[in-house]
């Protein structure tokens, strides 16, 4: 593929998570450490999915008006009386990181935050947005992911993912944090800091052996069965205790050598896995030397609307070793050989 192919896209999706990264930035320290608040209490993780939907859903509607946008969140909570004061916080933080001619007010605010209503598909393009992908993780000053994917006729085609607290280097985890992932279908991954333009091409470590391989899986043990990848890991021969974080960033991990196996394993028979959790990160992975599949090894399928409706669970990992995952993923969950 040309490398001048999307390079509009690319652009505009850099300068978009960026944006919004920065405000992300701005919600945790205005309202999680600045002002006190339980631990059950939210509301900064969902000021901030609207703050960064509005700057992403404005930016993208400025390049490519024409484009429907797949997000998270809708603006139902920040109507009326009962939403105001959330909204007048939406409105200043998401104003914060708008150049000064695409300034929102109340109205603009609410139009543009439900552009993101798009109900999918197989035609066409669209963009999926995951506006804070890892809400725990944002609120304990840990591991979250601002995700933007453009898909056209249900083909991933470029992914961006800004990532607040990732090191920029994995064995530095005291240095520079804030990191950029970015990629197009054909022409690689690579990553760059927040605070710099420059991008360095990444793939994944093409490791000898099993033996040598860590996982990496959620934190929260509701997103994935972690008994199951005990046992998964067991049959591999991996003894490395696997690596634990919330949102997107495992992928990033994953493309630039953190880690070698990506496990999200189902816990229900009935749960959909949604677009916008792993669009961006699967072509990242994919164009950095690695496959992405569900538990049966088949693609994953973004064309049958918001979810991944055809699949069950998400492995990942690099090329040379993703069958033999597989294997080991079908022998623990399928024990009696039946799909």
């Amino acid at each position: 593929m040309s490398a001048l192919a999307f390079a509009a896209e690319r652009a505009v999706a850099i300068h978009a998570v960026l944006s919004a990264s920065k405000v992300c930035q701005r919600v945790f320290t205005k309202l999680v450490n600045g002002e006190t608040i339980t631990k059950k209490d939210k509301s900064p993780v969902t000021i901030g999915d609207f703050s960064a939907q509005a700057v992403i859903n404005t930016i993208l509607h400025k390049s490519f008006p024409e484009d429907p946008i797949v997000g998270e969140e809708d603006s139902k909570d920040l109507r009326g009386e009962e939403g105001r004061q959330m909204r007048e916080k939406v409105l200043e933080l998401a104003n914060s990181g708008l150049d000064q001619a695409l300034t929102l007010t109340e109205e603009s605010l609410l139009e543009t935050i439900d552009r993101g209503t798009y109900a999918g598909g197989a035609h066409g393009r669209m963009w999926a947005l995951d506006p804070i992908d890892g809400t725990k993780g944002f609120l304990r000053g840990e591991q979250f992911a601002v995700c933007l994917a453009l898909i056209v006729d249900g083909q991933v085609q470029v992914g961006v993912m800004g990532c607040p607290n990732l090191p920029v280097d994995a064995k530095d985890k005291d240095g520079e944090k804030g990191c950029l992932f970015i990629t197009v279908k054909g022409q690689g991954a690579f990553q760059r800091n927040f605070s710099s333009t420059k991008e360095t091409p990444i793939s994944m470590s093409s490791i000898q052996s099993l033996a040598e391989a860590s996982f990496c899986e959620s934190v929260e043990s509701g997103h994935s069965n972690q008994s199951d990848s005990a046992k998964i890991a067991q049959l591999l021969g991996i003894t490395k205790a696997p690596v634990r974080m919330d949102s997107q960033c495992k992928y990033c991990s994953l493309s630039r050598g953190d880690a070698e196996v990506y496990l999200r394993l189902p816990v229900s028979a009935t749960y959909e896995e949604k677009i916008w959790d792993h669009a961006s990160g699967s072509l990242l992975v994919a164009e950095a030397g690695g496959i992405v599949s569900d538990i049966h090894g088949q693609p994953l399928d973004f064309s049958k609307g918001r979810t991944l409706a055809t699949n069950s669970g998400v492995i990942a990992a690099h090329a040379k070793i993703h069958g033999r995952v597989i294997e080991a993923v079908q022998k623990v969950l399928f024990p009696e050989g039946k799909l």
